[in-house]
């Protein structure tokens, strides 16, 4: 059997960059005591959620996909032996920014990134303010425990991303999230445990959690976290976590329950992409 120990977290935003990549510092590192191989951080994690408003003086939060928050947690992941996902605000140049996540191995090298492709922009998630649209398609990294793939947040609603990854041969897909009340709610509950059964992997979903209104008063929305782990089958490892306060989760992850899961169910002998005409193939 070849079973991985992964964490997500769930964090509130301090009001300060610093202080949060201390948090989340001690979240790797106590990630690490308690077992853990992998671990993947929320979206934006170590600023608010600045989609909130349009300023540009929220510009500042990004840096190169190598720059030095990455380059700091990389050392870390070096230290602990710990695969980990950083969803960051990307600089690739001056005026030109994405919302990446950036994918480290166990030994501290840097994989590669992903891009977010989809970006919404609708009341208090103004995000093509900030957010050009990915272009690195959907990369799955060969990590030391196992094929990892990125999705972020809103992407989640898009199917095709999510054949994507599993057609590039993921294992378990991150998707890191700021994900509000109100119509997302049900969706939150569906989306995720959908995926992983249509495509026969597992999905780690963190959340933030907390309301961010010691930066934006009255316009704040409450973040709801309830991270979850999604199994091929489509259940929730282990439960939700909180909703209301911060939390690192934990599970362990069968992958054998993939291969397995794939010979029950045979999505992908039985698709059919020669008749799907109004989507593009390659």
């Amino acid at each position: 059997m070849t079973t991985i120990r992964a964490a997500i977290t769930q964090a509130s935003w301090t009001g300060d960059k610093e202080s949060m990549l201390d948090k989340h510092e001690q979240f790797m590192r106590d990630a690490a005591a308690e077992g853990a191989q992998v671990i993947c951080f929320q979206e934006l994690f170590y600023g608010p959620y600045f989609g909130i408003t349009q300023d540009k003086k929220y510009y500042r939060y990004a840096e190169p996909a190598d720059g030095p928050i990455v380059q700091r947690f990389a050392a870390l992941a070096k230290e602990l032996g710990l695969v980990t996902i950083l969803p960051i605000y990307e600089e690739d140049q001056p005026g030109v920014y994405y919302n990446t996540a950036v994918v480290v191995d166990s030994d501290g090298t840097i994989l590669g990134s992903y891009r977010k492709h989809h970006i919404p922009h609708v009341d208090r998630f103004w995000e093509k303010f900030y957010f050009r649209p990915g272009n690195l398609g959907y990369p799955v990294f060969d990590t030391a425990v196992g094929r990892i793939g990125v999705y972020i947040c809103y992407d989640r609603h898009f199917p095709e991303g999510w054949r994507e990854l599993g057609l590039n041969g993921a294992e378990i897909v991150f998707n890191p999230n700021a994900t509000k009340p109100g119509l997302s709610n049900r969706l939150w509950e569906l989306e995720q445990p959908a995926a992983a059964a249509a495509n026969g992997y597992f999905v780690a979903a963190p959340n933030r959690v907390g309301r961010e209104d010691n930066e934006y008063g009255d316009l704040a929305v409450t973040f709801y976290g309830t991270s979850q782990f999604a199994d091929p089958q489509g259940n929730i490892v282990g439960g939700y976590a909180s909703g209301d306060a911060e939390e690192l989760v934990i599970r362990d992850l069968d992958l054998d329950m993939i291969r397995a899961v794939r010979d029950d169910w045979q999505f992908y002998r039985d698709r059919r992409p020669d008749s799907y005409t109004s989507i593009p193939k390659p």
